[in-house]
């Protein structure tokens, strides 16, 4: 990059990013103002023609939005599995991850080498065995199964992920927290996840994205009164028809929370991200 900058400079450089990312927030800019647009105004032309006729923007299909009960239950829906599903996989991840990582047990690398074989197995394998287990418990068609098999799936590359992490943390820490008597439990609550914080916010991260914006295991494993937003806005779609006026502004809502939740922890995502290349 440093090469391209001395060649090209800074000036050049910059422009082309920034060319670059207006390109990338088109999509999201032509969403935003297609959601701000009657359904008649969609109809007769694009969304680029607010800016020669801005008196077609308004808030009203907003307010019919939140005024739909199914949406907005949705929108609940997506939170109550979402939340619990990031939750129970960052604490039963970095339980695991730490335990393999720095304890010793019998059967602790075949057991690791079983969490990674469970990488290589994709989620279609599973979706009609499970379905058939959780109908014989009274979980089909309930937010607690949908977060149950969430779970279960983000399980493994969450355990693969933290314990590769804390295996790199410096041996002699550890070692002197425990020569001052720490206990385990202390020693992974005051020592290890402050250090792993980077890697601990870049796998909620992911996993909140990856469930809030799922959509194949929640037309299965939700009924009507707990699928989530991503079902519901489905649902909506008219027959010979886009339904633009509820869906823009629907999926709109949908992606800003995912876009809050990122820039919330974007420094720990970075931190994350870039932690693998400077040890």
């Amino acid at each position: 990059m440093n090469a391209i900058r001395r060649g090209l400079g800074n000036t050049v450089v910059q422009a082309f990013l920034v060319v670059i990312g207006l390109v990338w927030m088109t999509p999201l800019a032509g969403l935003f103002l297609s959601s701000l647009r009657s359904a008649e105004d969609t109809a007769e032309g694009g969304w680029w023609t607010v800016f020669t006729s801005p008196g077609q923007l308004s808030f009203d299909n907003y307010s019919a939005l939140l005024e739909n009960s199914g949406i907005t239950q949705a929108f609940w829906n997506t939170v109550l599995i979402s939340v619990p599903t990031t939750v129970l996989v960052v604490v039963v991840a970095a339980l695991a991850g730490y335990a393999f990582a720095w304890l010793d047990f019998p059967g602790r690398e075949p057991v690791f080498l079983l969490v990674v074989a469970l990488l290589v197995v994709p989620v279609q394998i599973g979706l009609l065995p499970v379905a058939k287990l959780f109908g014989q418990l009274g979980l089909f068609g309930t937010i607690p199964g949908v977060v149950l098999f969430h779970v279960a799936y983000g399980l493994p590359f969450a355990v693969f992920l933290l314990r590769n992490y804390f295996a790199e943390m410096p041996k002699e820490m550890l070692e002197a927290a425990r020569m001052d008597g720490g206990s385990e439990w202390r020693i992974f609550t005051r020592l290890v996840l402050p250090v792993g914080r980077p890697a601990i916010a870049s796998l909620a991260i992911f996993q909140f994205l990856w469930v809030w914006n799922d959509m194949l295991v929640a037309l299965l494993f939700a009924d009507s009164s707990s699928q989530p937003l991503t079902v519901q806005l489905q649902s909506q779609i008219r027959q010979f028809g886009s339904n633009i006026d509820v869906l823009a502004p629907g999926a709109f809502l949908s992606l800003v929370v995912p876009v809050v939740v990122f820039f919330a922890f974007q420094r720990h995502f970075v931190q994350g991200v870039m932690a693998g290349s400077v040890k």
